[in-house]
């Protein structure tokens, strides 16, 4: 029988509501999904997010300093009805290609969310997961597993490719090089986040022994018995009731693409397996063959324009003459590093003087405007590089020396090679360099405490060079001159690596002792060979200097050449120390950190080598984590200006180069060493 029309209205409507209901995207029943693929899938997209025509989710694409997001649109359960954590289990494969090959930019993580906005947040080095002002904090209600292909000293990084479990921050609770456990002999294989191609990832927790797994394996690897990490995390806490579950990622200088190519999730049990066979594959990234299109075209335009052509072609080539640049085919694997020379010559007004900042030992410094750039203010130094030896080599460390990042080091941005010339691009430092605010007499007078932050800035930026890098990296020349004041007057230590760089460019049978006079360590006369315990002494020279507002070695006016640590040796021994800080002062400092500056100054300016302290206790001395010992009653033995001529030094030479030496230290002078 059919229903009147007033009965089949209200059921018509209820069937459109449940109808159109049921197109919002929910977990099934049992709490699960899975995606093979994410062609026509529902997800909450930000940022830099998308899905790919072959399927991929793409969370970051050729841009930097932007962040991405991708979420199932639906919140889950974490709690049971008795407020229990329930058990929750994932799988996804991910892929991340950077911008050079075994390089990237900052990596992606899976996380656990009670919120999909992430607007607050910071790309780089935060992962779009948290700022700097909320990290760690217990109102993020967030857990993840970064994959993280970027050494942050900030966050106790391991590693520059480690995987870690955060909670509410970016301080791993625990942490391990990105690898997996050989099923059949258990031996540890390491892989690379970067190496372009995909690895499956399974994390697994435990709601009743609040336990976390992480395990990977390379995509056609089946899963490893044992997981990457395992740790107890308490997430009652963290996950209140409901919370969403996703990705995020981040590019930096650098820029990088993140990929997901399957996810599936399963609450209360193992996730369901991925169809390995049936995900979208990630994109290739060898270079595509060159275009021979311009070659044929423009010969047969000119024949046919010869009078037009010529007549532009005159005009053409007298701009690229002036704009010429030393290009190699290997170099475009470098990419966003590489400058242009046109850019350059137009951010510096040609290189005028009314540019020129400073003049050093490597070359000339001009302050350049990029309007384009989100840089804009930037500062050029031209190196003179009349060899092509060791090119490739420079170009590389150059990307190196790139990727460091610590608030105490001046960042290296790029490069561009014309002619016979190399030139750098950094940051910009309004502030100017350190020597200048300590000699220039139209300058306000340092106080004592922008002094000390300055001299644990430099301290802290020393440390990251020689220990908590990837790599060693030695300075060799620190000094006042090199170190940079941004515009809240925090110090900034520059041209480190500059040294070795320049090696590159020199005759392949000498080299040269680097660095100052009053700054060199004495065996460097002797062997050549630098050390962290050489730049160690050279910052015991730059702490007495910036204390006692005076130069590490002096010509007074009978040409005796006086030297500072001796003075304050003398002070010292006199039992009045302090009295060698700057009169300028005026009295007006901390005496025990003026002390503690003055004879840590000296202990690490100690002849000896051994004598020295390292660079980590150096921080901590500085920091009052450690106790400075006393000086030991030997060093009154010593006089610097005497042992520094022993040595083979030329008191009269004051900057780069120092001497030459023979051959066979050349390859013991290296800045980038293969590990710690």
């Amino acid at each position: 029988m059919l229903l009147p029309n007033q009965t089949m209205a209200p059921l018509l409507i209820l069937l459109l509501f449940l109808c159109l209901g049921s197109l919002r995207p929910t977990a099934s029943a049992d709490e699960q999904f899975s995606f093979n693929g994410f062609t026509g899938a529902n997800l909450i997209l930000d940022g830099m997010a998308t899905v790919t025509p072959n399927g991929l989710l793409q969370l970051s694409n050729a841009t930097s300093q932007l962040k991405g997001h991708a979420f199932f649109p639906a919140p889950l359960q974490f709690h049971n009805g008795t407020a229990a954590m329930r058990s929750f289990s994932t799988a996804f494969v991910i892929g991340i290609i950077g911008a050079y090959e075994q390089l990237s930019s900052h990596g992606m993580a899976f996380v656990v969310s009670k919120t999909t906005n992430f607007t607050a947040a910071l790309p780089g080095q935060f992962l779009g997961l948290v700022g700097s002002a909320n990290n760690g904090n217990a109102s993020n209600h967030l857990f993840a597993v970064e994959f993280d292909t970027i050494l942050n000293s900030e966050f106790d990084d391991m590693s520059g490719n480690h995987v870690g479990i955060d909670v509410n921050g970016l301080h791993s609770v625990a942490a391990d090089n990105a690898g997996y456990y050989d099923g059949a002999t258990g031996a540890f294989r390491n892989m690379s986040l970067v190496d372009r191609k995909p690895m499956q990832v399974w994390v697994d927790f435990d709601g009743r022994t609040m336990q976390v797994n992480v395990t990977m394996a390379p995509l056609q690897v089946p899963r490893p018995n044992k997981p990457l990490l395992s740790t107890t995390v308490n997430l009652s806490s963290v996950i209140d009731g409901t919370a969403y579950v996703g990705f995020s990622s981040s590019s930096g200088i650098l820029f990088c693409r993140h990929y997901v190519l399957g996810w599936s999730f399963r609450m209360d049990g193992a996730a369901p397996p991925l169809n390995v066979s049936s995900l979208p594959s990630m994109p290739v990234t060898f270079p595509k063959p060159r275009s021979r299109t311009l070659e044929i075209v423009l010969p047969i335009a000119s024949a046919l324009l010869v009078f037009a052509v010529a007549a532009a072609a005159f005009v053409l080539m007298r701009r690229r003459r002036m704009f010429a640049e030393l290009k190699e085919d290997w170099e475009t694997t470098y990419g966003p590093h590489r400058f242009s020379y046109k850019d350059l010559f137009h951010a510096t007004d040609g290189f005028s003087d009314g540019r020129l900042l400073g003049i050093g030992g490597f070359g000339r410094v001009y302050r350049g405007s990029l309007p384009k750039s989100k840089s804009a203010e930037i500062a050029v130094k031209k190196v003179a590089h009349g060899s092509r030896q060791g090119m490739r080599e420079f170009v590389a460390e150059v990307v190196t020396i790139g990727r460091l990042r610590h608030r105490n080091l001046v960042q290296l941005l790029g490069y561009c090679r014309r002619k016979g010339e190399l030139l750098l691009v950094y940051d910009y430092m309004p502030n100017g360099s350190l020597d200048k605010h300590l000699y220039d007499q139209t300058k306000m007078v340092l106080s004592w405490g922008q002094r000390f932050r300055i001299i644990k800035g430099v301290a802290s930026g020393m440390l990251y060079l020689h220990e908590d890098w990837e790599k060693v990296v030695l300075h060799r020349d620190i000094k006042a001159s090199n170190v940079l004041l941004d515009a809240d007057m925090n110090a900034r230590l520059g041209d480190f690596g500059l040294a070795r760089l320049y090696d590159h460019g020199t005759d392949p049978h000498t080299t040269h002792v680097v660095g100052t006079m009053g700054y060199l360590a004495p065996e460097l006369g002797h062997t050549g060979k630098a050390s962290k315990a050489s730049d160690v002494f050279a910052f015991g020279a730059f702490m007495l200097e910036v204390a006692c507002g005076r130069k590490p070695v002096v010509q007074d006016a009978r040409d005796n050449h006086l030297v500072l640590v001796d003075w304050v040796l003398d002070q010292w021994r006199a039992g009045k120390v302090t009295a060698a800080v700057d009169p300028r002062l005026g009295g007006d400092f901390v005496e025990h950190e003026a002390s503690l500056v003055l004879r840590l100054g000296l202990l690490c300016s100690h002849p000896l080598p051994a004598a020295r302290p390292t660079t980590r206790q150096v921080a901590q001395y500085l920091d009052g984590d450690l106790k400075l010992p006393e000086l030991s009653p030997t060093y009154q033995s010593f006089n610097m200006l005497a042992l520094m001529q022993d040595q083979g030094f030329d008191p009269y030479v004051m900057s780069y180069p120092m001497t030459s030496i023979t051959a066979g230290t050349m390859s013991q002078m290296s800045d980038l060493s293969g590990g710690r």
